[in-house]
């Protein structure tokens, strides 16, 4: 039978899951090639850019949608859980799960929204209508969609120290502190009076920037008192610049309270911080490059 696409492989793959247990994606890839009664050949099929198999590919897809609408959720690196989410949708018993059925979830929904640019459903829902320019753009922003919310879930999951280094390395990534002979340096822990890094535009450090890192679960938004209390530790160093960076997001009064304060305080919340590093090639790599190409107008110049 032919390879079963993603959507078809959503109510399986959370069947398989329905123990409970953490499930490598790998072996999940593996279960649904067993249960859809695959070739060897159709097993072994891999995708254009051959990096892995499609049915690997379409498992991983099924799973990814299904964690962006809360049915599953991703427990450590290369293994998921169901969510008592995705427990009470077994119960239900649908007969399928797919886009249209992960709508009601307003996770999804706002997912969705994200990788079409915020566009209204209707303007991309049917691929048909799009030019293959246009397809192969809202493609790519899905891509990017997943990816920034695996990049924050896991970046959600990191130690402390870690998600310091982290956020030095991307402003030095940007530009900050390797212009004119800078520094920048990871500096929290205990005692470091609000301040997780600092960068030195200069080599004498007379341009000096403070860093705020503040790794927090998605519904756990950083509000006002945060803000103040950066401000104040920058006031305590004579500081009129920082930047505030969360996994999380930023309350409204957060953002009028930065707007307010003597220091030029700059807000970054997860959903830009993961643009960021995508952007700039923190905490991720190329996995595939695609060459569109069209008719060089030169060369038939003289036809």
């Amino acid at each position: 039978m032919p390879i079963p696409d993603f959507q078809t492989l959503m109510l399986p793959v959370l069947r398989a899951c329905a123990d409970g247990q953490e499930h490598a994606t790998a072996e999940l890839g593996n279960e649904m090639a067993a249960l859809f009664q695959l070739s060897d050949v159709e097993r072994t099929q891999v995708l254009p850019s051959g990096t892995t198999t499609v049915i690997a590919s379409r498992t991983h897809w099924a799973i990814t949608y299904m964690a962006q609408a809360g049915l599953l959720r991703r427990s450590r690196r290369g293994f998921v859980r169901v969510t008592e989410r995705g427990r009470e949708v077994l119960a239900r018993a649908p007969e399928r799960i797919d886009n249209d059925f992960l709508v009601q979830f307003p996770e999804f929904v706002a997912f969705r929204l994200r990788s079409r640019h915020e566009r209204p459903a209707e303007d991309t829902e049917s691929g048909l209508e799009q030019i293959p320019e246009e397809r192969i753009r809202a493609a790519a922003a899905e891509l990017e969609a997943a990816l920034r919310s695996e990049l924050l879930e896991r970046l959600r999951r990191t130690e402390p120290v870690f998600f310091e280094r982290a956020v030095v390395q991307l402003l030095v990534a940007m530009g900050y502190g390797s212009e004119r002979g800078g520094t920048a340096a990871a500096i929290g822990g205990s005692g470091d009076g609000g301040i997780d890094g600092l960068i030195d535009q200069d080599p004498l450090g007379l341009d000096r920037v403070y860093v705020q890192a503040k790794r927090y679960a998605a519904d756990n938004p950083v509000s006002s008192p945060a803000i103040l209390q950066f401000s104040g530790a920058l006031a305590q160093r004579g500081a009129t610049r920082g930047v505030f960076i969360t996994t999380s997001r930023f309350t409204d009064d957060a953002l009028r309270t930065a707007e307010r304060l003597p220091q030029r305080i700059v807000l970054i919340d997860g959903d830009r911080l993961a643009q960021l590093m995508i952007r700039h090639d923190v905490g991720v790599r190329i996995a595939e490059t695609l060459h569109i190409k069209k008719i060089d107008e030169d060369f038939f110049l003289e036809a």
